[in-house]
């Protein structure tokens, strides 16, 4: 890139020189004129691969990835019943034939009188609730054995859920709830439905609540703390307080951040409440397509300037270049009369385009670099993870856009 932007310094000093002549460029006339040599190290064409994306759209997670391993479900009662009825095996097994009135027995009699009346019947009784409540706590303890395998192998798609439980139930501790048994039968009841503490504190993924935006969320918040502004603020900065500043005078609000970030990146949306869809993913379309709608923008302004529809004005000299790569009028002046004008102004354009798209694209990491540090964010394992593999995927996509230009 920087072999690049020396030869088209060169370049522009050489036409400056050029459009100081007296004479306008002529076949007949002789004088300053740009090099075979200078011409071929610009080059023609773009600076790197180009073309155009389709609008991502998003995808959600299939059926058997959506189900809930709400072992809370598990109802004692009817085990109970089961068991004593002869639906499942577990007291048939162990006590052989019940008389065939048990059932009648169970169901017209209380457990004093049964006592009483039926020392024996009391006895088999007992013996089957027992049976029944070992045969349900040992399906409790498998369910959930296989929903903490599950969880290691679904990661995220189970993991915020269990996160949004373990938040659950140290509110339910905290606000006075010391009986362990009903803290836990409140939380399994409630499964994901409180959500999970998102940027700022607040609660998002729950029922009713936002979906967490991993991609969005992060970028947002990590533009705010770079402004020194609350990681809430969806705002735009004003332009008295801007600064001169680096991001918002990139990006004028965490929303227009954010959607860079997204269509470049794609997005990854969880949620934790029941009957949610769990997952929903959006791929991105990478920086090659922006790449592609930024150069046709600035070979517009290009063009304008040197068929002088517009004046050479601040702005609109700002509208064709970017802040890494600045056009100045001595180089439109020098562009208007040169010979091969469309082929230095398309490749200029082109140059211009990617170091525009470059700057945003390390920028960008900078944003979700300082998101990550909002303390709801650190303290989650698997957002951190998340985020991480975005920054990994935004630096494969600068790596490769510098392998081009190599």
């Amino acid at each position: 890139m920087g072999m690049n932007i020396t030869s088209i310094a060169l370049t522009w000093l050489l036409a400056a020189q050029l459009a100081q002549a007296d004479d306008p460029i002529n076949v007949s006339k002789t004088g300053t004129v740009l090099s075979d040599e200078v011409l071929y190290s610009i080059g023609g064409g773009s600076a790197v691969s180009m073309g155009s994306a389709g609008q991502m759209d998003s995808i959600g997670v299939g059926f058997g990835w959506n189900n809930d391993m709400m072992c809370g479900n598990m109802n004692l009662s009817i085990t109970l019943e089961n068991q004593l009825n002869g639906a499942t095996q577990g007291f048939q097994n162990i006590m052989g034939s019940v008389i065939q009135n048990a059932t009648g027995a169970v169901m017209s009699l209380p457990a004093l009188i049964i006592q009483r009346a039926n020392p024996q019947l009391y006895n088999l009784i007992t013996n089957g609730i027992l049976q029944a409540r070992i045969d349900y706590d040992r399906s409790k303890g498998t369910c959930r054995a296989i929903a903490e395998k599950m969880a290691d192998i679904a990661g995220e798609q189970t993991g915020w859920g269990k996160i949004a439980e373990g938040q659950a139930l140290g509110a339910t501790l905290s606000s006075g709830g010391k009986d362990a048994v009903s803290a836990l039968e409140a939380v399994e009841k409630k499964g994901g439905n409180d959500g999970v503490t998102w940027v700022g504190g607040d609660k998002a993924g729950g029922s009713g609540q936002k979906p967490i935006r991993i991609v969005n969320d992060v970028t947002q918040a990590g533009y705010n703390l770079l402004t020194s502004r609350s990681v809430n603020d969806s705002s735009s900065v004003p332009s008295a307080t801007c600064n001169n500043g680096l991001v918002c005078n990139t990006w004028s609000s965490p929303q227009e951040a954010a959607a860079f970030a997204t269509r470049v990146l794609g997005e990854q949306q969880q949620q934790t409440c029941e009957g949610c869809q769990k997952t929903v993913t959006a791929a991105g379309v990478g920086l090659t397509p922006l790449i592609q709608e930024t150069y046709d923008k600035k070979l517009q302004s290009l063009q304008e300037l040197l068929s002088k529809s517009k004046p050479l004005t601040a702005e609109n000299l700002a509208a064709a270049g970017t802040d890494a790569l600045p056009i100045t009028r001595g180089v439109i002046e020098a562009l208007r009369d040169e010979r091969d004008q469309d082929v230095l102004a398309r490749r200029l354009a082109s140059d211009v385009s990617l170091m525009d798209v470059l700057s945003k694209a390390l920028l960008l990491q900078r944003l979700m670099f300082a998101g990550a540090k909002e303390p709801n964010v650190a303290a989650n394992g698997l957002a951190t993870q998340a985020v991480d593999q975005q920054t990994s995927l935004l630096q494969q996509e600068i790596s490769n856009l510098k392998t081009e230009l190599e």
